[in-house]
């Protein structure tokens, strides 16, 4: 089976916010996106949306659309931790080792890196996993106060000091939001400022995403309320300022060709832990077992997946050109990733997020491609 290829020509996530250090006078960063020389800039996240879902829903967000723009690509796994520390640290998943909502840590077991704790029902972790062990590499927003900038991390309130925010968004001063009203004014805020760089997110596409699938009424529905928060920020850019709206990965709709890993007897021989998500899954082996569970998972799975060793996976730069000795052991020694509309769920030990219906973390455009949406003033 041809196995994907990466498309190194479109640019990656990783090199938003140090092109944006770089507009800003920050020598220690390279401007790879050739953006413009400017006096503040805010990098708006908006949690999964997808380049091909933006175009197909051109007319429910006209002011996204209508906005200079250009692909990037998420990186592999394209899913929402692996994004915000390509965002946080300027580094793809080989490097900040943030290599799915769920990896085998070791020594800890496997992490659920979205809640800190043990997944799928252990305990939580946040008072005991130091943050530093996980993601032990400086912040870009980190870097950027250390140069001078007056830099602000613009979340919901929620995620104020949490292990996740602490790993890969530490730096700055973080101002806790609650609607999208707040999230609009705290941006404008900060890119009135000289010299500031500010970073904002939202979660609600990829919620209604997950929930009623992408495309749905819901979704676009709430597509346009998203576009409604960029065109009040755009309207009211000061003089100077840099919006750049991208999202950490995009989602496909699942299909019925999805495997239940949990009642698939083939699936469990030799496995002794599986970790990631639906559409992107590391299988940690019992020892000796490797070449045995890779003949089963590709026999089970056919052409609904690539199913490679963790050797090839690295060799063929899924993670990236540089993966770091410690991130490494991480990745499962088999490595999993969907085709088409597929995927591996576990009814039984995750049911809630073996219930969604809409799904990301592979290689397919859908997933892959995040729009870059500049607004300059």
């Amino acid at each position: 089976m041809e196995l994907p290829p990466i498309d190194r020509a479109t640019p990656h996530l990783a090199e938003v916010v140090p092109s944006l250090l770089a507009s800003l006078g920050i020598g220690d960063f390279e401007n790879t996106l050739e953006l413009p020389d400017v006096t503040s800039a805010c990098v708006l996240l908006i949690d999964g949306l997808g380049l091909e879902l933006l175009t197909e829903h051109a007319t429910d967000a006209p002011v996204l659309s209508g906005l200079r723009k250009r692909p990037l690509r998420a990186g592999y796994p394209a899913t929402t931790v692996a994004g915000l520390a390509a965002i946080g640290t300027g580094t793809q998943s080989g490097q900040h080792g943030m290599v799915g909502y769920t990896f085998e840590l070791p020594e800890v077991g496997v992490l659920n890196s979205l809640r800190w704790r043990l997944h799928p029902r252990g305990p939580d972790l946040s008072d005991t996993l130091p943050v530093q062990r996980v993601q032990p590499l400086p912040t870009t927003f980190a870097r950027a106060c250390a140069a001078g900038l007056d830099v602000s991390v613009v979340s919901s309130g929620q995620f104020e000091g949490t292990p996740l925010t602490r790993a890969v968004l530490n730096g700055g001063d973080f101002v806790g939001v609650h609607a999208l009203g707040d999230l609009a004014a705290a941006t404008l805020t900060a890119l009135g400022r000289p010299g500031a760089f500010c970073y904002g997110y939202h979660s609600e596409i990829d919620l209604l995403g997950h929930l009623h699938g992408p495309g749905s009424l819901p979704w676009r529905m709430q597509l346009r309320q998203v576009d409604r928060l960029v065109e009040s920020i755009v309207e009211d850019l000061p003089a100077g300022a840099l919006l750049a709206v991208v999202a950490d990965h995009g989602m496909v709709r699942l299909d019925d060709t999805v495997v239940d890993a949990d009642t698939e007897p083939a699936l469990r021989a030799g496995v002794r832990a599986l970790a990631g998500e639906v559409r992107a899954r590391h299988v940690y082996t019992q020892e000796g077992a490797t070449a045995d569970v890779l003949a089963a998972w590709r026999e089970t799975l056919g052409s609904r997946a690539w199913v490679v060793r963790r050797e090839q996976a690295v060799e063929e730069g899924w993670f990236g050109d540089t993966v770091a000795d410690h991130v490494l052991p991480r990745i499962g020694d088999i490595v999993v990733a969907a085709r088409g509309r597929s995927g591996v769920v576990r009814r039984g030990a995750e049911p809630t997020e073996s219930a969604l219906l809409g799904q990301h973390g592979s290689f397919t455009a859908a997933e892959q491609l995040v729009p870059l949406v500049l607004a300059h003033n």
